[in-house]
């Protein structure tokens, strides 16, 4: 039996993104298992890379169960994140790159050492140098912003950019800090750090396992994204966008008009 076209998927993927233009779902045509989503996730960051981007770190998704319920999918899932995907903190995206953006507060670790599957909880601070709030800007390829877990997956997914605030020592207790995140100066979404399995320290534990079944190891220095605190909110052109994060501060980015 053939299995699935994994270049070709990848291509179309990758076309999709750099013309900001959405692709019908492929899995159900292509019989795309999760297994083989994998294997066109990394042909499609392949792309990024031939082109002279690099990989800077690992990023969680559907890690709260109001993302799960947003999008219709309830597996934790993972991706890659390439230094042109960072958007410095205030910065502005070009609204027109992207098809339909959303975004959602995180929290991002910067990693010191690499951490091992099934570490205690109370060897993170060993492992993690510093923590951050973040904001992640998704834009799901397949239209009308649906898709399958398979989907999903082999759409790296749905990463696109993010925002990385200001770095501070780990502060006891990240399991349940207070979440905001602001639209134009008015609350869109509040949320807990707690919404991210219960604790943002087990997104990691949960990345480094996902990721090590593909043979993928996180690296010293790469960065870490847990997951969304809160459901992800349209991005309008024009519009500015602040999440904040108990403890941890704050950070922003704008779309243009």
């Amino acid at each position: 039996m053939i299995g699935p076209d994994v270049a070709g998927i990848a291509e179309k993927l990758g076309a999709a993104a750099d013309g900001a233009t959405a692709i019908p779902q492929l899995a159900a045509e292509t019989g795309l298992d999760v297994d083989a989503a994998y294997a066109v996730q990394t042909a499609l960051v392949q792309r990024r890379l031939d082109r002279g981007e690099r990989l800077v770190g690992l990023k969680m998704g559907l890690t709260s169960k109001a993302k799960m319920a947003q999008v219709g999918v309830d597996e934790v899932i993972w991706g890659r994140l390439t230094d042109s995907m960072r958007v410095p903190d205030g910065g502005t995206v070009e609204h027109g790159d992207f098809i339909h953006p959303r975004v959602e507060p995180e929290v991002a670790f910067l990693l010191d050492r690499l951490p091992e599957p099934g570490e205690p909880l109370g060897a993170f601070t060993d492992a993690v140098r510093a923590v951050a709030p973040a904001i992640e800007l998704i834009d799901s390829r397949y239209a009308n912003f649906t898709f399958s877990l398979p989907d999903v997956v082999a759409d790296n997914t749905s990463a696109a950019a993010f925002v990385v605030g200001p770095w501070s020592p780990v502060p006891d207790g990240l399991d349940n800090l207070g979440v905001l995140l602001e639209v134009d100066g008015r609350v869109a979404q509040v949320g807990s750090t707690a919404a991210i399995l219960g604790d943002p320290r087990r997104a990691l534990d949960e990345g480094i396992r996902l990721a090590g079944r593909h043979g993928v190891r996180l690296r010293s220095g790469w960065l870490f994204l847990a997951g969304a605190a809160t459901a992800a909110v349209p991005l309008r052109p024009g519009s500015h966008v602040r999440a904040v994060v108990e403890k941890l501060g704050s950070c922003s980015l704008k779309a243009s008009s």
